[in-house]
């Protein structure tokens, strides 16, 4: 590694202070305001919060739906994982597989209960094809199937990841050897990827559990956590003091997923190399599990077809008419374009600034000697941990009297400090796998850090940089939770008009404005995969 340079410190310092004052500084005031009483300091707050049966009764739904859909999600996961991975179905099968399940995360949360409201209610979609009501979409159900469909996309990808890492070779030598298959499965699939699947399961509960954006539109009289925590905050008496222990209080099962998965990490192998093998054919398995896979893709993507369809009818269900009034009314009203524009503005700056304090922190991290370099794994641990509810109620209380208050400044900061994790993640695993002497090289060459950075490590890392970019990004545009206490009028984003405009019940309107989400989204997944493929293609 390179001697410690004064421009290393700089930029080491400079993130340090974003840091403290963006994270750090908004959760200890939380955690204060959490003990803030009429009589001064103590503990009166947490006994009436734990002594409310409705808290009481919301906290205990929410751990009950978290769990069922975390032990649901991590199965289907699993499941579509291992029918991508291990068998030899028709590829096209499973690139279908492999693309459909990325499509929710396009989408703002709020979106799959108004999905869900027009595919499997009274007069929905699927309701009309199958010809009576499936299940009661408000409560346990409606909520159960969103957060399934919102939670699997990311279990996936982390289980999916993790089969590239097992050998198949022991597949084949477990049957050699005269396994069953139950035997032979569990001990070359399951055993490895016991900390994998521990890990989708913390995930899945996590996510799950402190989502805003479904139980707001679903969620009907079964109250959740982050239900509770918006009504405390933003009824008609506000209460800062009770929001702040809600909040302190969601951070419990998120900080204990955490230490779990750091226990989980034990249960995890490696192997000294792998074997490239396809694996014998089995017409049975490679069947079974394609029809399988394809009926998880097709009935979760199926909810999200009525979103492509009402917008350009006259009056769904009412009135088939094809008509494009109501896709034309939201490009004629300079409110919403307005509003789209701002989610535009947001989520470039956003991806912008976020990659460059990602890729910085982590090239810190990865590729110097500076001192208290560790503190950055340990921001990343927190901000993995801090849902976005809590993060964004505690810029609330931090920075109310300020001048960033009610600005698109703050909401781009709580961006980039909420999904700072997986783009750093992202780049330290990337910049730590290079030739560890570059900069030494470029030192005797003449080069300055900086220059060696520019000229060397960036181009070398440039397709992973490219998807830091598309990861800010796409959160930015569908993230609900995390901005909900932030936006004003002035400074409203599409994901948080879809909440206002469902008390009006404009459900044409919310469906335009998502699939504009969906269509942007998309059009800069593409563009990114396309940067990325032709950078590869240029190495």
């Amino acid at each position: 590694m390179p001697n410690v340079k004064i421009e290393m410190r700089v930029i080491f310092l400079s993130i340090f202070l974003l840091f403290t004052v963006f994270l750090l500084l908004p959760l200890g005031t939380l955690f204060v305001r959490s003990f803030e009483t009429d009589q001064g300091f103590g503990i009166s707050n947490y006994l009436s919060i734990l002594s409310s049966k409705d808290l009481n009764e919301a906290f205990g739904n929410s751990i009950k739906i978290s769990s069922m859909t975390a032990v649901i999600t991590t199965i289907l996961a699993f499941t579509l994982a291992y029918a991508v991975n291990c068998t030899r179905i028709y590829r096209p099968i499973k690139t279908v597989i492999k693309t459909g399940i990325l499509i929710p995360m396009l989408l703002p949360t709020i979106t799959y209960g108004f999905a869900i409201m027009y595919s499997f209610g009274n007069q929905g979609l699927l309701t009309k094809i199958f010809g009576r009501n499936l299940f009661e979409i408000y409560g346990f159900n409606g909520l159960l199937m969103g957060y399934v469909i919102y939670t699997l996309p990311a279990a996936f990808l982390l289980i999916n990841n993790s089969f590239k890492y097992i050998d198949k070779k022991f597949i084949i030598v477990s049957k050699l050897m005269g396994d069953g298959s139950l035997r032979s499965f569990l001990n070359t699939i399951v055993q490895p990827l016991l900390g994998t699947l521990g890990g989708a399961f913390v995930l899945s509960f996590i996510l799950s559990f402190t989502d805003f954006g479904i139980p707001a539109s679903v969620g009907g009289t079964y109250y959740v956590v982050a239900t509770q925590l918006y009504q405390v905050m933003l009824g008609s008496i506000p209460d800062f003091n009770n929001g702040a222990v809600i909040a302190i209080l969601m951070l419990l099962p998120a900080v204990f997923g955490v230490l779990l998965l750091n226990y989980l990490e034990k249960l995890n192998f490696h192997y000294d190399k792998f074997s490239n093998i396809e694996l014998i054919q089995h017409k049975c398995r490679d069947i079974c599990l394609g029809i399988i896979s394809s009926a998880i893709i097709v009935a979760m993507l199926s909810v999200f077809a009525v979103m492509f369809i009402a917008p350009f009818l006259n009056s769904f269900p009412y009135d088939l008419t094809f008509t494009l009034k109501h896709v034309l009314s939201i490009f004629q009203s300079s409110n919403l374009t307005d509003i789209y524009k701002n989610s535009l503005l947001v989520a470039v700056l956003t991806a912008v600034l976020g990659t460059l304090v990602a890729y910085c922190s982590a090239i810190l991290n990865a590729r110097t000697s500076l001192r208290g370099k560790s503190t950055i794994d340990i921001v990343s641990m927190i901000t993995n941990t801090v849902p976005g509810m809590v993060l964004g109620l505690s810029y609330l209380l931090l920075f109310n009297g300020s001048s960033l208050k009610g600005t698109f400044t703050i909401i781009i900061l709580c961006n980039i400090v909420h999904f700072f994790t997986t783009p750093y993640l992202m780049a330290k695993n990337s910049l730590s796998k290079m030739n560890p002497s570059w900069e030494t090289t470029g030192e005797l060459l003449g080069d300055s850090w900086i220059r060696t950075v520019y000229r060397v490590i960036l181009p070398n890392s440039a397709s992973t940089v490219i998807e830091m970019f598309s990861y800010y990004f796409i959160n930015s545009m569908v993230t609900v939770s995390g901005i909900i206490f932030l936006v004003t009028a002035q400074t409203s984003l599409v994901a948080s008009e879809i909440k206002e405009l469902q008390h009006f019940a404009k459900f044409n309107e919310i469906f335009v404005l998502s699939l504009l989400i969906f269509v942007t989204n998309l059009f800069i997944k593409l563009l990114c995969d396309y940067f990325q493929k032709k950078q590869s293609i240029n190495r």
